[in-house]
């Protein structure tokens, strides 16, 4: 893919229609800059209170402001003349809904000033938080309006509203926000961070430092993979022998998952199976696959055996009450059975256990695929909706995935490779985690490379989903987002620091893209150094 310019002539010709549009709103002429709205507003969005109107600004000293700085950058901003508004001590910040109090609170001490709650009078200098549902309206989005020396940040959920403070929280790093109201909302439901916690074990505290950093970011989503070969990473009462020496125990866990809750951000827990179960089989090594010879394959439990499923099933239901968000990874990745030439010669047993279950002529395939399946029903019951990796999805197999499961798309170099499209094309929901781009995997290992924020902000988008190249548009409905991933398979060649120094530019390139379908309005330098700024 060619890089992106960094501003198209139609772009040109679109900014000078909004600032037309601009002056025209300041000599008292309402106007709606949302291209697909003709309410002025995101499309489904509700109107804020203090919104344009013919009202003449205030007073014609001061020149029309300019959209904040931020990241992601905001997708609407409607100009007005005004000196803009800074925190001071004695403003106040009140809510018009007592669900609103967490945002309240939150803003309040990040900005040094007094949390009010629940107020119908004004002051100068208030920030005003409002909950204004609209049937139809992204919970996500929200408007922002600042003007006569107050600020008011209104949207239909929590999620909206809490997103316009973090607006107004990088705004201000600037020196003041802008007067004016800026309409927003994301482009993508999925804008996620993945974090292998198996391979190497990070501390409580560090993947709540992430948490703040995603939140202040608009990203909604936190994986973690915590059970893997190497190790298994969270306390459990069901099956403790499996657990790791170095662990999270289920409180910390559920002070990490109570955090990102404040910040909206769903937690989506993966236990990969039936690959990646090493730390379990060392636990119950009578659960370790073998082939012909006798010989073990790493990580893989043998799925012809019921007790593998029962604890798995075990840990799934465990869990279910740990991680209480809507989402659940089920991994499903390089099944080492299915990566020799004849697994039905390789692994008798596993193909007389297809055959006994789906008939005849079915194959380890079937077989594997019904185990997903399976781990599908146990996190439905928990109301979760499940995901599996690409590879997870055989071509030789007649038994069908189940039709819910969302494509983790991260590679296209396994065996039997499949693009993207033939998950689209069947309705599939996929969400891009191209290894290509997204993967920052410790060590470098392999072909792997750490990728840069550069060239994710000038090259990549959702619906680049493997290699460089995007599929058709009429897709893009069905790509939810993606998701940033950190994996260790070299565990010792970073620090925690080195880490969190490695992402940090990567992880804005990627929400910027997630948020905003547009092309950047900023070179990547000059991105570069707003994050810097924000930091």
């Amino acid at each position: 893919m060619s890089q992106h310019r960094r501003r198209t002539p139609a772009r040109r010709v679109k900014q000078r229609a909004v600032i037309a549009g601009a002056a025209i709103a300041a000599l008292g002429v309402g106007v709606g800059l949302w291209a697909s709205g003709g309410d002025g507003g995101p499309p489904g969005a509700a109107a804020a209170p203090g919104s344009p109107s013919a009202t003449p600004s205030p007073t014609r000293s001061y020149p029309l402001s300019s959209a904040p700085r931020t990241i992601p950058a905001v997708r609407e901003h409607t100009p007005e003349r005004g000196p803009g508004w800074q925190p001071a001590r004695g403003h106040r910040v009140v809510v018009n809904d007592a669900a609103l109090a967490d945002e309240g609170r939150l803003i309040a001490g990040e900005l040094g000033l007094t949390y009010a709650g629940e107020k119908d009078d004004e002051r100068a200098g208030d920030l005003r938080l409002e909950m204004n549902e609209g049937e139809g309206a992204n919970p996500e989005s929200y408007t922002l309006t600042v003007r006569g020396g107050r600020v008011t940040v209104s949207g239909p959920a929590e999620a909206g509203v809490f997103y316009g403070t973090r607006t107004l929280k990088q705004a201000v790093r600037g020196g003041s926000a802008p007067e004016g109201v800026i309409r927003d909302e994301p482009a993508k439901p999925r804008r996620g961070f993945m974090l292998d916690i198996a391979r190497k074990h990070f501390s409580a505290g560090w993947i709540e430092d992430r948490i703040r950093e995603l939140g202040d970011l608009k990203f909604n989503e936190i994986g973690l993979h915590f059970s893997d070969d190497q190790a298994f990473r969270i306390e459990s009462e069901t099956h403790p022998e499996v657990v790791s020496q170095d662990h999270l125990t289920k409180a910390q866990v559920k002070k990490i998952v109570d955090l990102a809750a404040s910040r909206h951000i769903t937690v989506v827990p993966e236990i990969d199976s039936p690959g990646h179960l090493g730390a379990v089989i060392a636990a119950h090594p009578d659960l370790q696959l073998r082939n012909a010879q006798g010989t073990a394959v790493r990580g893989a439990v043998d799925i012809s055996k019921k007790k593998a499923a029962d604890i798995v099933d075990d840990l799934l239901n465990e869990y279910a009450g740990l991680f209480p968000g809507s989402r659940w990874h089920l991994g499903a990745d390089e099944y080492q059975a299915l990566t020799v030439s004849d697994p039905q010669a390789s692994f008798p047993q596993l193909a007389a256990a297809a055959r006994e279950r789906f008939g005849s002529g079915a194959n380890v395939a079937d077989l594997t695929t019904g185990w997903l399946n399976d781990r599908t029903a146990t996190v439905r019951a928990h109301d979760r909706t499940p995901r599996a990796w690409n590879d997870g999805f055989f071509r030789s197999a007649s038994v069908r995935a189940d039709g819910d499961l969302e494509v983790a798309y991260w590679t296209g170099k396994e065996i039997g490779a499949r693009q993207p499209l033939e998950y689209l094309q069947t309705g599939r929901k996929v969400i891009n985690y191209n290894d290509e781009f997204l993967y920052y995997v410790l060590g470098q290992p392999q072909t792997f490379v750490y990728p840069t924020g550069e060239r994710i902000y000038e090259q990549w988008t959702p619906r680049v989903l493997r290699g460089t190249e995007a599929v058709p548009a009429r897709y893009d409905d069905q790509i939810l987002g993606g998701s940033f991933a950190v994996w260790c398979d070299l565990a010792n060649s970073q620090t925690e620091q080195q880490v969190a120094a490695g992402i940090r530019l990567p992880l804005a390139a990627t929400v910027q893209k997630l948020w905003d379908p547009r092309e950047p309005e900023l070179s990547w330098t000059e991105f570069k150094a707003l994050a810097d700024r924000l930091r």
